[in-house]
């Protein structure tokens, strides 16, 4: 919408007598509902900021004091879209390539569901070479080379697991604590809990490579049904960097100005009148929006690095890449971004097609990311920020240590099905110890043994490692209060430095 409409419609919409009528016609059915779910639609922001633990503030985004003192200051989660095989990479299993090719036993079939096995399928040994790596001779594939030179900054934790075995509610499960469309995202918790260090720039940004955005669209960074404020903004590494920011033909940044000022005059207004935090959103969007004018091109311009710098993630300026996302990752970082988060699509490989083969399209796919995630270990590391940065890795689900048989039929080539039971997540820097394998899986990697991690654990440890509780990080919506971790979650403190 055109600005100089937009301040033509807002002002209408408080002076007209047609918007008073529809106004009461909501305010009636909000006062229904209101009573139905126990909110209360006439709290003053006053209330409101005291029902919650994190305060509303008038700039939503303001920096907030965290519960405690925290280890990391920023996240950057690296989430590989379509769940990545462990079994390739971190849990080395030679039991399991004894069985390679004999049918599956009939005791890890029964009463279990898959997403596509069907009948007997056949046992799938490991398709990668195992090793010692670093000081501290944690066992990696050698389908992650660079991954070695800095194995002794993660924690690999190699027994989470998950309750869905579908992608999209699989990713919404990791990133917003929920299967189900409508929850916050872990970025936009993170925000809302401790706001952001940089007024020009969003908390909460989000960079996509691969191709495709992630199964669950791009709920996996919304703000649900907390103020829109908080949900991730999608930044591009190749065109505009943010769609829409640019100023429309006949525009200056002037007169953007002003039109802005009329809209923001008339939105406060609104909410000394109704106390909606929403409009202090909106308020707040668009001026982060004129603010990204200025500051987004500059961040997104890569072309400025030194050659080492591109050497060594292996970058090319003016494409979309996960590499270059990894590189603009460390850039906000240094400018205070609260939470980066990279979604790379492509990681599904049920052996249907070469793409999406283990001996092909995964490989090429730990390619891809094995040099620009070493790179921007090391960066930040020399830069003096990976102490107070915590990195994630991982996807949504883990992969079957039996081939996929899609409809009783052999594959063309290698793959595994979706699995729940266990897979492979590691993190390092601000407040993880290093060179630590955590958990066990049985013999053939299909059940965490000891040790094992919810989804839920995963998302208590990366908030306390921010100096947030996820029990008292709630927020009141129709009539209880939410949080990220539903009812449960525990901190997994044996990988805590």
């Amino acid at each position: 919408m055109k600005l100089f409409e937009e301040a033509r419609l807002r002002a209408a919409e408080l002076e007209t007598r047609r918007h008073f009528l529809k106004q009461c016609t909501s305010g009636m059915g909000g006062i229904a509902l209101g009573s139905l779910f126990g909110c209360n639609p006439f709290s003053t922001p006053d209330q409101a900021q005291a029902a919650s633990p994190v305060s509303i503030n008038r700039n939503p985004l303001a920096a907030a004091a965290p519960h405690f003192a925290p280890k990391a200051k920023r996240v950057i989660y690296l989430h590989m879209a379509g769940a990545p095989s462990q079994l390739e990479l971190f849990d080395y299993k030679p039991e399991l390539a004894k069985l390679h090719g004999l049918d599956c036993p009939q005791s890890l079939l029964e009463g279990k569901r898959f997403a596509f096995i069907q009948g007997v399928p056949k046992m799938l040994g490991p398709q990668a070479k195992f090793a010692p790596r670093g000081q501290s001779g944690v066992l990696v594939s050698d389908l992650l080379p660079h991954f070695h030179e800095v194995v002794d900054e993660a924690a690999i934790i190699k027994t989470l697991h998950t309750d869905e075995f579908n992608h999209a509610p699989a990713q919404l499960l990791v990133q917003t604590g929920s299967s189900r469309l409508g929850r916050p995202s872990l970025g936009s918790w993170a925000t809302y809990g401790l706001g952001s260090e940089n007024e020009n720039l969003p908390g909460f940004i989000v960079l996509v490579s691969g191709g495709n955005t992630p199964d669950a669209g791009k709920s996996v960074w919304g703000s649900g049904f907390l103020p829109t404020v908080y949900q991730g903004v999608q930044c591009r590494s190749e065109g505009d960097p943010v769609l829409y920011v640019s100023n429309p033909d006949g525009m200056s940044r002037d007169l953007r100005r002003k039109s802005l000022d009329a809209i923001n005059r008339i939105n406060e207004q609104e909410y000394q009148e109704m106390g909606d935090p929403e409009t202090l959103t909106r308020i707040s969007q668009y001026e982060m929006a004129f603010r990204m004018q200025i500051s987004v091109p500059e961040i997104m311009d890569i072309s400025k690095e030194p050659d080492y710098i591109h050497q060594m993630y292996g970058t090319e300026p003016g494409k979309a890449s996960f590499a270059n996302n990894c590189l603009l990752a460390r850039r906000l970082s240094e400018r205070g971004v609260r939470f980066i988060q990279l979604y790379d699509w492509g990681w599904d490989t049920h052996g249907s097609s070469k793409d999406g083969a283990i001996e092909h399209g995964f490989r090429d796919k730990c390619k891809q990311v094995d040099q620009p995630i070493a790179a921007l270990i090391k960066d930040l590391k020399q830069r003096g920020l990976l102490d107070e940065t915590l990195i994630v890795w991982g996807g949504e689900f883990g992969r079957t240590p039996m081939q996929e048989n899609r409809n009783g039929r052999v594959m063309p080539f290698m793959g595994r099905d979706h699995h729940t039971e266990a897979f492979s997540v590691w993190m390092a820097g601000g407040g993880v110890k290093g060179g630590v394998s955590y958990g066990e899986t049985d013999e053939i990697g299909y059940y965490g043994i000891k040790d094992r991690v919810h989804i839920h654990d995963l998302q208590a440890t990366i908030l306390h490692l921010m100096g947030m509780d996820h029990e008292r990080l709630t927020y009141h919506f129709q009539g209880r209060d939410f949080r990220l971790t539903d009812v449960a979650g525990k901190v997994v403190k044996d990988i805590l430095a």
